[in-house]
């Protein structure tokens, strides 16, 4: 099975391995964006990583307090904007095409668990 899409509501991911350039797929309400295996990587491992930083501030925080963590590679910028339960997430590609994207906190947390899950990186 080369070709995978997983979706929900206000999200949208797919990977296809025999793609000649473009193997991943990320997307949102009304958008989606095309990336390398290269960006799709950094995509995937970035997010996890701001997902793990939002919830290590869970302790330096009060309840009321939002943050901001961005974390960015050669490829690509990603942001985490909000509360370390529930943040948004946006999408900046720095390579030639130049492409921004953007998930609302509500699907955020389902949005990294499929990431995790298409393809292992």
């Amino acid at each position: 099975m080369a070709r995978q899409i997983k979706e929900g509501t206000g999200w949208r991911l797919g990977w296809d391995a025999d793609a000649p350039q473009f193997q991943g797929l990320v997307g949102g309400e009304g958008w989606a964006i095309e990336l390398t295996e290269a960006e799709w990587d950094d995509f995937c491992r970035l997010s996890v990583q701001l997902a793990d930083t939002m919830q290590q501030m869970s302790q330096e925080l009060m309840d009321e307090e939002r943050l901001s963590c961005e974390v960015e590679s050669d490829r690509l910028w990603l942001e985490a904007e909000g509360y370390p339960h529930a943040f948004s997430l946006q999408l900046i590609l720095l390579t030639g095409r130049r492409a921004e994207g953007f998930w609302p906190a509500t699907v955020v947390p389902e949005l990294i668990r499929a990431a995790q899950m298409l393809k292992v990186f």
